[in-house]
């Protein structure tokens, strides 16, 4: 068992007014998931992506898969 912390981060580009998320990507190599977070609310509720899966989704996004908001 492991009882690793995560090392949260969120992009250098998320000066936007608090509509942030945190990952914690420290945990993939150990655990082989992607913990996803609100930044407002960092002791609430986390999400666990299956990495590839998390891997697949920023890809989409850096393509622009997902249109704009």
């Amino acid at each position: 068992m492991t009882t690793e912390t995560p090392r949260w981060f969120k992009s250098s580009y998320s000066d936007n007014g608090g509509a942030c998320i945190e990952v914690a990507a420290s945990l993939v190599a150990s655990r082989g998931i992607v913990p996803v977070r609100d930044s407002k609310n960092p002791t609430g509720p986390v999400l666990g992506f299956q990495a590839g899966a998390f891997t697949s989704f920023i890809a989409g996004v850096k393509a622009g898969t997902f249109g704009t908001v």
